[in-house]
Order: C-alpha cells, then structure tokens, then sequence
C-alpha cells in the first residue's frame, strides 16, 4: 500500500471514530434528556397522586367527623327524649301528691 493510501485509510478511520464519538454523546445526551424528562413526569405523577391522597384522607376524616356528630346529636335526642318523659312523670306524680295533701288538709280542716 502506498504512503497516500495509508494515510487516506488513517483519516478515514479517525473521521470514522470522531462519527462514532459524536454519535454516542448524541445518544448520550438525549437519553439524559430522555430520563429527565421521565423525572418530570415521575415527580408530577407522584404529585397527583399524593394530592389524591390528602383529599382522599380529609373526605374519610370528614365523613367520621359528619357521623361522630349524628351519632351525638341522636344520642342527644334519646336522651332529652328520655329526661322528658321522667320528668312527666314526674310531674304526674307531683300533681296526684299535690291533690292528695290537698284533700288531706281540707278534710282535716
């Protein structure tokens, strides 16, 4: 082979290898590209989904709260109910002692 053509096969062969250089750090480039991009993604995602989350615990913390209540409130309501009719008959009670003094003083008079 002549001096020329080893020195033309050289150039080749080191044009050849800077093409595959600058090809993988295109390749490299974009997959970094590429991953940062899935981050984002990833991270928005996982933003999503962690916002669901809190709504979703606030809706189940206030469907307790909504249900404590209305377990207090007829809790509440039986036992007024309750208070109410002892106190009437109470007052029954109250009334026929009343009557009976009543006819005991005045027959006693």
């Amino acid at each position: 082979m002549a001096k020329n053509e080893i020195l033309s096969e050289i150039k080749k062969a080191e044009e050849n290898a800077k093409s595959m250089v600058d090809e993988a750090i295109e390749a490299k480039n974009k997959r970094i590209s590429e991953a940062r991009a899935e981050a984002r993604e990833i991270l928005k995602q996982a933003e999503i989904d962690a916002h669901k989350a809190a709504q979703d615990s606030f809706k189940e913390g206030e469907k307790k709260i909504l249900e404590e209540r209305d377990k207090i409130i007829t809790d509440g309501e039986k036992n007024a109910l309750a208070m109410s009719q002892k106190a009437q008959a109470n007052i029954d009670k109250s009334v026929n002692y009343l009557v009976q003094e009543f006819e005991r003083a005045v027959l006693n008079e």
